[in-house]
């Protein structure tokens, strides 16, 4: 094969394709690099091949195609043992702990197959000399998958007491088999204690924490902590999203998906591997990911969406319902063949179970939305023929006027009901009920409920209520303000005002109806507040002002129970806190918020407190009162209840988030606006306060170090994010974010390209520091990512920029970056360039520190410069051609060195200069420049320089702290670091320990 020309060709090939991601195109090279191992007539360049086809496929979405080249070299082994080095031995043993398992998810493999290779690998382990536990940790998987218990558990015992060695799972993937063995067993909650070092990132591998993440998912779910589940969701499924081999994985995100009330992200999951509904190289995993089908889609029926279009085999379109139904169909089948072979009824029992799961939750908000939300469930059907003597008009009325009576939610729908049951039953209403069900039909039309309200006030009047009939005519008159139209409002209130306070003093209507045209009259006057323009805003203030103490001198104290009268007084009290607001005293007018939601509470309509909680926020906030702002929040989250509306309710979670973000609770402030993009989504605003919501979580979990959670978020806020409704700043502190996430997710071009998109936008700003510092990051992200030459492109930009900004430190980085890519570079003029970018950041440095005037300048430049000459050091002895400990002619690798150590030199004593605070700094040079003494034959000096670091640190405790005035402050890592420079220093003593001086 063209390329592969000897046996090093072939391990740097195989070296490549084991970094490629899983796949068919992965599998495939693999087996042409069998082929060309085979043309070099070696044996061992055939058997490291081979080996690499083993690993692939056992990585892969068909674990069987594994058999055939396994086989082969087992017979290679029992031919010509000796043609395996140490390596390949090992690796053949080893992969025996794949193949029985390999084999079992098979179903047309006979389990006496299976048991004949487990046999077959106990006694070649046994032969080896290998320790049981491999042995009996593939036994128990065995065992467990067939639906044997009692000797699954045996096996497992075995398995755990017998010794680890290099035969055994790695820790993180045995960790997940125990795990998983005693969530089978119902033991949750010891399973997820097994698998919290996996989780914590003490154990990773291939393939970990991707699968216990996945697994994890129900048992979090069945213990209650809904919130970690979610977390794991996001963060597990991005891990295994691109891989071929985590079918199994990535059902149990799907069936998360079903039981959490997020069946529209579940759908988009399946949407995003079609092949998974139909590849058969596993069939155990087809068969789990089949039955999460299965569930997901039975949800969505269950919900009215039958009808759904949903992602399913290909050749053809699929509703939820055909889809649920083929995929039961198929997952049974797949099970019944399972225990036909296994001997048991194991496989079809769970497979049912999983498939009937119900909820545990109806909702479970992610922070992310899908891309087509579910439609609204289908209208429930009409209901059958009315019960003899049809509604229950009376009992209608009575709970409708109950409500109204006492503001109770809902009166508006009470009312509409009493209606349709009249008119269903065609019974002749009064005019009282008939003026209830106009006025309360005009409160729900808003602005253009006037014409309804005018004729409520004619009923009324009909009905022989003047006072309830002026009532309405006031709010009439308030709807035309609202409208608008405050002139007309006005005047069409002047006359009912005059009119009710003299029937009221005449006993002709109560204080009720009274209050009630007061308070509309006082509303259409706070309505000309809010437009009257200047000079005349005063009057129209106090006038309005004394409206409003109108209606309170007319019902403070005076409700006797009645709720109505309650709520006028409250609303004055508002009203003349927002008065006060206007008039700019802003403790008075907090004062009378705080006092009107408190009447509020206190008559039992805390619903009605919300408004003015949430004023009341805005007030405290502005008054610098963190604590009465969040006590204000919650105050209104709680008072609001299940009656508040969804885009309320995302505000004031939202503001929550900020102020408990402010006060440094990440944690409660990331909930928060998570609440705030789920109930935006409900509000129809995804797009707009959705997005910000999903903007400041994603900012929020990154604080905390959740990255995969946080990217996900920030991937999902992104394409809603608009520079003209949020604003560019957002934009770019979105991408900023994204950026770090996915650096520390290892996804480092992807992170470059995010930060160069947030660069370019912030290339157009005054304020040039944000560009540099994104083109700076993005140089880095690039370099990580493996490309030079975009790497140096970047930090080629972000070095102009430090240098338009003054900022010599930024400009002298972005020198040495570049300088470090040139020395890697393979051949060429990378060295030669690399020296030349490392002398001119010395230049800048040194440069700049002669002008530099204030002390805390210089020592910032000093520092800089000392770490300039260090690496400059570093890279000169990395180019060197002697090794350390020759005895050296003159050559260009002495020379080098030379030069090297002079930098080093330069180094300390510039690290020196600074003090105590550069003592780390100043020992690790010393002790790089002993190390090139010591190769340069120069072993007094060498000795003299470690043993000088050793005395730096004399009286420094590494278990407890430092002695007094040494510049250390006892932090762990300041230990961990003051260890490693003794150690280092150790080891030079020793290296030159034997030399003569």
């Amino acid at each position: 094969m063209s390329g592969i020309a000897d046996i090093d060709a072939l391990r740097r090939a195989l070296a490549d394709n084991a970094g490629r991601p899983e796949g068919p195109g992965r599998t495939a090279r693999a087996e042409e690099l069998v082929a060309a191992a085979e043309a070099l007539g070696e044996p061992l360049a055939v058997i490291e091949a081979l080996g690499h086809l083993v690993r692939v496929c056992n990585h892969s979405g068909d674990r069987g195609r594994m058999l055939a080249p396994f086989t082969r070299l087992l017979r290679m082994w029992d031919e010509r043992p000796g043609d395996f080095d140490a390596d390949e031995a090992h690796a053949l043993h080893r992969a025996f702990t794949w193949v029985p398992v390999g084999m079992l998810d098979r179903p047309d493999v006979p389990l006496a197959a299976v048991e004949e290779c487990l046999g077959e690998m106990e006694r070649r382990h046994r032969i080896a000399g290998y320790s049981e536990r491999a042995v009996r940790g593939t036994e128990h998987r065995v065992a467990a998958q067939v639906g044997d218990p009692e000797r699954a558990g045996r096996a497992y015992a075995a398995w755990l007491a017998a010794d680890p060695d290099g035969m055994a799972d790695c820790p993180a993937c045995e960790l997940h088999t125990q795990g998983w063995w005693q969530a089978e067993r119902g033991r949750d909650a010891e399973a997820l204690r097994l698998w919290r070092p996996v989780l914590e990132g003490a154990y990773a591998c291939a393939h970990e924490p991707h699968t216990v993440l996945a697994s994890s998912l129900l048992p979090l779910l069945r213990l209650g902590r809904l919130d970690e589940a979610g977390a794991a969701h996001l963060r597990g499924f991005r891990l295994v999203r691109g891989m071929e081999s985590m079918r199994g994985a990535c059902a149990s995100h799907v069936e998360f998906c079903a039981l959490t009330g997020n069946e529209a992200r579940g759908l988009e999951l399946l949407a995003e591997r079609p092949a998974y509904f139909t590849d058969d190289g596993n069939p155990r995993s087809r068969l789990e990911f089949l039955s999460a089908v299965a569930l997901l889609m039975g949800r969505l029926v269950r919900l009215g969406c039958g009808g759904l279009e949903a992602p399913g085999p290909a050749g053809r379109e699929w509703t939820a319902r055909e889809l649920a139904a083929h995929a039961r169909a198929d997952a049974l089948a797949l099970a019944a063949r399972f225990d036909a072979r296994n001997g048991t009824a194991y496989v079809g029992e769970r497979t049912r179970a999983r498939m009937e799961r119900q909820p545990f939750a109806d909702r479970l908000p992610l922070g992310v939305r899908p891309a087509r939300p579910l439609p609204a469930p289908a209208p429930p059907a009409a209901p059958g023929p009315a019960p003899a003597g049809g509604p229950d008009l009376p009992a209608l009325l009575a709970e409708a006027r109950r409500l109204s009576d006492t503001l109770r939610p809902n009166a508006v729908e009470a009312w509409a009901a009493v209606a349709d049951a009249a008119d269903a039953l065609g019974a002749e209403l009064d005019a009282r009920d008939r003026a209830e069900i106009a006025e309360h039909a005009a409160t729900a039309l808003g602005a253009d409920g006037v014409e309804l309200f005018e004729q409520a006030a004619a009923l009324y009047a009909a009905a022989g209520d003047p006072g309830e009939a002026l009532a309405a005519r006031a709010r009439a008159a308030y709807v035309r303000a609202l409208a608008g139209d405050v002139a007309a409002a006005s005047a069409a209130v002047a006359g009912p005002y005059e009119e009710v306070l003299a029937l009221y003093a005449a006993d002709g209507t109560g204080l009720r109806q009274t209050a009630s045209v007061l308070m509309g009259r006082a509303r259409v006057l706070m309505r000309a507040v809010h437009e009257a323009a200047e000079p005349g805003a005063g009057a129209v203030r106090a006038g309005a002002e004394a409206a409003v103490r109108e209606v309170l001198a007319l019902v403070d104290g005076r409700d006797g129970g009645d709720v109505r009268l309650a709520a006028r007084a409250a609303e004055a009290r508002a009203m003349l806190g927002e008065l006060a607001e206007m008039s700019g005293d802003l403790r008075a007018s907090a004062e009378l918020f705080a006092q009107g939601a408190a009447a509020f509470v206190a008559a039992g309509l805390p619903w009605f407190a919300v408004e003015y909680e949430a004023r009341l926020a805005t007030l405290a906030h502005r008054l610098g009162d963190a604590t009465g702002t969040e006590r204000a929040l919650r105050a209104a989250l709680e008072h609001g209840g299940a009656e508040l509306e969804p885009p309320g309710r995302a505000r004031l979670h939202l503001q929550l988030a900020e102020v408990t973000g402010v006060r440094g609770d990440a944690a409660e402030a990331a909930a928060h606006a998570l609440e705030a993009a789920h109930w935006a989504d409900e509000a129809g605003e995804s797009a707009t306060l959705g997005a910000w919501a999903r903007q400041q979580l994603g900012g929020l979990l990154l604080a905390q170090g959740r990255w995969a959670e946080a990217a996900e978020v920030l991937e999902c806020a992104l394409p809603d994010l608009d520079a003209g409704t949020h604003g560019e700043e957002v934009v770019v502190q979105t991408l900023w974010w994204l950026g770090d996430c996915l650096g520390e997710l290892g996804e480092h071009r992807a992170a470059a390209e995010r930060r160069l998109r947030a660069a370019e936008i912030a290339r157009a700003w005054p304020e040039q520091h944000d560009h540099a510092t994104l083109a700076h990051l993005a140089g880095e992200s690039f370099g990580k990512a493996g490309l030079t030459a975009e790497a140096d492109r970047a930090y080629a930009r972000a070095g102009d920029l430090w240098r338009g900004l003054g900022d010599t430190p930024g400009l002298v980085r972005a020198l040495r970056a570049r300088a470090w890519l040139a020395a890697d570079a393979d051949a060429g003029e990378g060295p030669d360039r690399a020296r030349e970018l490392m002398a001119s950041a010395v230049r800048e440095c040194a440069t700049a520190l002669e002008a530099a005037g204030d002390a805390e300048t210089r020592r910032l430049l000093t520092a800089e410069l000392g770490d300039t000459h260090r690496q400059f050091g570093d890279l000169l002895a990395g180019s060197a051609t002697c090794g350390e400990t020759s005895d050296l002619e003159d050559s260009p690798g002495r020379a080098a060195l030379e030069e090297a150590l002079a930098r080093l030199r330069l180094a300390v004593r510039a690290f020196t200069s600074l003090g105590e605070d550069a003592l780390h700094d100043r020992t690790g040079a010393e002790l790089a420049a002993g190390r090139l003494e010591a190769g340069l034959g120069r072993t007094a000096e060498a000795r003299a320089r470690a043993r000088g670091v050793l005395a730096a640190y004399d009286g420094y405790d590494t278990y407890g702290g430092c002695g007094d005035g040494d510049g250390l402050d006892g932090s762990e890592s300041e230990r961990e670091t003051v260890a490693d420079r003794r150690a280092e220093a150790e080891r030079l003593l020793h290296l030159v320990a034997d030399r003569p001086a």
